[in-house]
């Protein structure tokens, strides 16, 4: 028999090093190799230079370009990833130089993400960004793309797509424009059906890998757990969980996709309607990766796009989770903050208590007199609020605690 082996793809990684991004450039570059390792490739040299601004025509200079085109040749490498975004002209260019399949920082991103979607809406979405991507740079690609056979920066819409001319590639975008659209007026209904149950709503963000679903996947039984693995990514998709936080009141917890450091513009675009559910949340939990020596870096990344979608007035619980992982000296740089291993014995209790000191922070205190005629409300009252004392007396219920203010007008009706 004749046995055939699936060689990894043999991967190049290129970094410029300018003023601009010196001071997160190691963190990046680093990332750029888990990013290549999450596609599956083999990562077999590096290439850095340092220059004040990126070549117009080549991105790095003409003998660092010569260096790189030895090192193609002589280490048999497949593919070119360079660790920024490169322009259409910057593409074509260094493929005709170099001879192989050339992709950037954001289309080695975006083919993460067609790897990773799962449900039909994960799935049109990122063929909807890496049509976007691709869009300006099919002109003057022919030769590129009958080089690519497979491989990363392939995925998804693949050779074929974009092969197409842009007219057909704008119809393909509106077409799944639409089909998003009839997705997210269900999700919208969901969505509404939330706010009229009154179930206060609790999202998860946070930098890719910082533990997340980890969370999630905690507080709920075996059955609705949700994919978990430590790679970048594992979570594209917005899940919704009821957590039960104290007797019989629960929130609403939401996990969706996490940031990175240059997330495409085309995916927050393509990803809007599934953001959003973080974004329509009455809390924030801000997860950061304590066992992550740039987590600093990925702090800034996440409140950057945070506020850049509007999301920065929400109410926040700042989270440092894998403390059982982070070194001896650890020191955490946004407070106040809870210090969680999420995967510990007392790691739920720890978050659910944290989240129930949130709501007492939020809420608003209530006293009211429930008369016994009306003593079947009191199981829908310990649904959306938080009691603190129910107290019998001849004729009523005398009931104190605390409730969102966005609930109060339900009390009126008791």
């Amino acid at each position: 028999m004749i046995k055939i082996e699936n060689k990894a793809e043999r991967v190049l990684l290129v970094g410029l090093e300018t003023y601009e991004n010196a001071a997160n450039f190691v963190s990046t570059f680093e990332e750029l190799a888990s990013l290549a390792k999450t596609a599956g490739v083999e990562v077999v040299g590096v290439a850095v230079q340092k220059l004040d601004k990126p070549n117009a025509r080549t991105y790095v200079g003409t003998g660092k370009l010569e260096e790189i085109a030895m090192t193609v040749d002589s280490r048999e490498i497949d593919t070119v990833i360079f660790n920024s975004r490169l322009s259409p002209r910057q593409n074509v260019a260094l493929e005709d130089e170099l001879g192989v399949k050339v992709i950037d920082r954001m289309q080695l991103i975006l083919d993460i993400f067609a790897l990773r979607a799962r449900s039909q809406e994960g799935m049109l979405q990122v063929e909807q960004a890496q049509l976007s991507y691709m869009k300006p740079r099919l002109a003057g690609r022919g030769v590129a793309l009958s080089r690519q056979a497979g491989g990363i920066g392939s995925k998804g819409p693949g050779e074929s797509r974009l092969e197409l001319d842009r007219r057909h590639i704008e119809e393909r975008i509106e077409d799944i424009d639409r089909k998003l659209q009839k997705i997210e007026k269900s999700r919208d209904l969901a969505r509404k059906r939330r706010l009229e149950s009154g179930v206060f709503k609790v999202g998860l963000v946070g930098y890719t890998n910082a533990g997340k679903s980890s969370i999630l996947n905690a507080l709920v039984n075996e059955r609705q757990q949700q994919y978990e693995k430590n790679e970048l990514f594992a979570t594209l998709d917005a899940t919704t969980k009821l957590i039960k936080v104290k007797d019989d009141f629960s929130v609403a917890l939401t996990d969706t996709v996490g940031f990175i450091q240059d997330l495409p513009t085309e995916l927050i675009k393509a990803f809007k309607s599934t953001l959003e559910e973080s974004a329509n949340v009455d809390l924030l939990v801000h997860v950061i990766d304590a066992s992550n020596p740039n987590h600093e870096a990925h702090e800034q990344t996440v409140l950057h796009l945070l506020s850049e979608l509007g999301m920065d007035k929400i109410p926040q619980l700042v989270v440092y989770n894998k403390m059982d992982l982070a070194p001896a000296d650890f020191g955490y740089t946004l407070t106040p903050a809870l210090e969680l291993s999420i995967k510990s014995e007392q790691g739920p209790m720890v978050f659910r208590q944290a989240i129930l000191q949130e709501l007492n922070k939020i809420f608003v205190k209530f006293e009211i007199e429930l008369p016994y005629d009306k003593s079947y409300l009191l199981p829908e009252l310990k649904k959306i609020s938080l009691l603190d004392n129910v107290v019998e007396t001849e004729t009523s219920y005398q009931i104190t605690g605390k409730i969102s203010p966005k609930l109060e007008w339900k009390l009126e009706n008791l």
